[in-house]
């Protein structure tokens, strides 16, 4: 068990790649902080930790305020006595359309709800483990962040921020005992997507060939990665942003 003994926090914990997050967390020995906006998602996803033997606890917040950010750790602290690993995995996008025609509330809400809550998130965070002396975080990022997204620009900055927060958090913690790595998913076949492929069928199907595996990733998939990330095995790695895309990026 990779994890056997840690305390870990997900946000987006509720569902998709944030649910699979907590789901292997447990699975490795961790007990699990669950924090999501949605209570019925997020109470259901510590249901099946619990049915799966784990132990969980759910925390309402919406990770964009800095004071539900601030009591989400702090509760995590006060029923475990400590956080060692977490995964901040939460995002939405508010929208996608050519530049000239974008609302720049879109373009700030995206932000925010993309790239200022990971900031957020990391700050409470690491507050926490500063107070032990060791932690690793992971960010969940996106191959969004990685090269020109036509008319995904707002999603693809708040992205790519997250990918230099990421870094930028690992030069200045590393000294602290802390690590700090990125995940950046290719195209997943989340409840999110797979309603967007409904929407948008001819879309679907050239995103199903990007990956040079010609198939989908799988959100138990990214959860892997994230665990290697957040256990000792990867003790010597820190600032790292390691996309888990079956090649999309090298196509």
């Amino acid at each position: 068990m990779l994890l056997s003994g840690k305390v870990g926090l997900v946000t987006g914990g509720g569902m998709g790649i944030g649910r699979a997050i907590c789901l292997a967390f447990a699975r490795e020995g961790a007990n699990v902080v669950v924090a999501d906006f949605n209570p019925e998602s997020g109470a259901e996803t510590v249901q099946l930790i619990r049915d799966s033997g784990g132990d969980g606890l759910f925390v309402q917040a919406d990770v964009s305020d800095e004071a539900q950010v601030k009591g989400m750790v702090a509760t995590a602290v006060d029923h475990y006595g400590r956080l060692d690993i977490a995964c901040n995995s939460a995002a939405v996008s508010r929208g996608s359309g050519p530049i000239h025609l974008f609302e720049k509330s879109v373009f700030d809400d995206t932000l925010n709800m993309c790239l200022s809550n990971t900031w957020l998130c990391q700050k409470y965070e690491l507050s926490a483990m500063l107070e032990q002396g060791a932690g690793s975080i992971v960010n969940i990022s996106s191959n969004a962040s990685l090269r020109g997204q036509v008319y995904n620009t707002a999603y693809a900055a708040a992205k790519a921020g997250v990918n230099i927060l990421t870094q930028s958090s690992a030069a200045e913690y590393g000294s602290k005992g802390i690590r700090i790595n990125a995940v950046s998913p290719g195209v997943v076949r989340t409840p999110g997507v797979e309603k967007y492929f409904a929407e948008q069928p001819k879309i679907a199907e050239g995103l199903k060939r990007a990956a040079v595996m010609n198939r989908l990733g799988e959100p138990e998939e990214i959860a892997e990665a994230v665990v290697f990330l957040c256990s000792d095995r990867a003790s010597f790695i820190t600032g790292q942003i390691l996309s888990v895309d079956g090649g999309a990026a090298v196509r």
